[in-house]
Formats: C-alpha cells, structure tokens, sequence
C-alpha cells in the first residue's frame, strides 16, 4: 500500500484503534475523514487536529451510509481507501433476556456496515486499498463475548475472499489483526492491562512499509500462525 498521498475514510475514527490510525495515517501524509454516532467526540478530534475531516452519522442504518456515500461521492470524488473499522464487543451469554437483540447489533455492526460501505466504495471510480480491522480473537475466542469473536471470524474469512475477488481489478485488500488492546472496547477498565494502542500502530505500519497484506501483532501473530494444538491450548487459557 502507498502510505502516503492518500484520502482515507476510517469508521468509528473518533477514538481507540480508529484515532491510533487516524493519527498515524495524518502523520504519513494522507487526507484522513473519520466517521462516528457521536458529534463531541468528532469535535474533539477536530479540536486536537483540524486537518482532519468529520461526518457524524449512524452506520447502524442503511439510509445512513447511503447518505454517507452520496456526501463522499459529491464532496470527496477522489476517496481512495476505506478502512473497516468501526465495530462494537457485548459481553453477554446466550441465557440474556435481550441476548438476541444484542446479538443482532453486533451482526449489523461488525458484519452487515463494512460489507455494505466497501460494496457502496467500489463504486466509486477512486477506489484503491480497503483496510478491515479483525481481531486475533477470529482465530481463538473468548467466550464471554461469542457473537463478536464470531463476527470476526466471519469478516476475516469474508476479506480473504475479498482479497481474492478484487486482484483482477487491481484492489488491494489489507487485514489488520489486533490483539486485545488498551481501549474501551466492550466496556471501560475491561482492557486496562493490554498492550497500547501506539504499539500496535508502530508495528502495524512497519509491516505495511514492508509490503504486508495482513499485519498482526502479539497475541494474533501468534494465533494466526497456530496450529490445531496450539489454538486448543490458547483457547483454554483464554476460557479457564
């Protein structure tokens, strides 16, 4: 991927790995457009760096990544890369009263957005390099949240498939594989003791200058070069 000289829209950009790329992704020389629910955590992006753009919407709703869409296509034609990465973690068990309506917040977050913005994005005649953030938990999963390891597993193999589909057209497909890390990611205080989000950055961008199509780190590094055995294993110390 070319690092630099892009115009890049990140989901859920407004805070944790979103903000980590957003950052990174502005240091590198690029246009970078966040999107989020939330307008005063996008104001307090834009007051910490002004070179970035925002658009508050709710990508829970189709007609709002339409508009979404139908905005970038008039104001922002020259938008070339996408990175999946909004996404939200619940954690629950399958006994919860409101089980099914959580679990079909995550489906629609972590499945049906990204599916429907890079299929809204490859009609844009701009389009180069969709990024989808995974999780190491695709290949091992933690079993206090089951619906999002299992939407992760999914949009890991669904960007494999992805990858394959779009290189006759000359698309890169970049998977970004996080451990847990030190954000709020289901809940504040539940990741207080993982690796920062920075560490991930650093060493995600290293293997992008290096060419790398899937960049992992810690815990998904290993994972997603385990074996049967060794998945076995690390799904028990991750479910005790």
């Amino acid at each position: 991927m070319k690092l630099s000289g892009n115009k890049i829209l990140i989901t859920g950009g407004a805070s944790g790995i979103g903000l980590g790329l957003a950052e990174r992704f502005m240091e590198e020389g690029n246009t970078v457009i966040i999107c989020g629910r939330r307008q005063t955590m996008l104001d307090a992006v834009s007051a910490k760096y002004p070179a970035v753009i925002t658009k508050m919407c709710d990508l829970s709703e189709v007609s709002e990544c339409e508009k979404l869409f139908a905005w970038l296509e008039k104001e922002h034609s020259d938008l070339n890369v996408l990175v999946n990465n909004a996404g939200i973690q619940q954690w629950m068990t399958v006994r919860d009263d409101n089980f099914m309506l959580r679990a079909k917040d995550e489906i629609n977050i972590n499945i049906e957005v990204p599916l429907r913005l890079t299929s809204l994005f490859l009609k844009m005649k701009s389009a180069q390099t969709v990024i989808n953030v995974t999780s190491g938990l695709s290949f091992v999963p933690l079993a206090k949240v089951p619906v999002y390891s299992a939407t992760k597993a999914f949009f890991h193999s669904w960007t494999l498939s992805l990858r394959y589909l779009l290189k006759p057209d000359g698309i890169e497909v970049i998977e970004l594989v996080p451990p847990a890390l030190n954000t709020d990611l289901g809940g504040k205080g539940l990741h207080d003791a993982a690796p920062p989000v920075g560490d991930f950055i650093n060493s995600a961008f290293a293997q992008l200058k290096e060419g790398k199509d899937t960049c992992t780190f810690g815990f998904s590094e290993a994972m997603i070069n385990a074996g049967p055995e060794e998945q076995k294993a690390a799904f028990g110390k991750l479910n005790p």
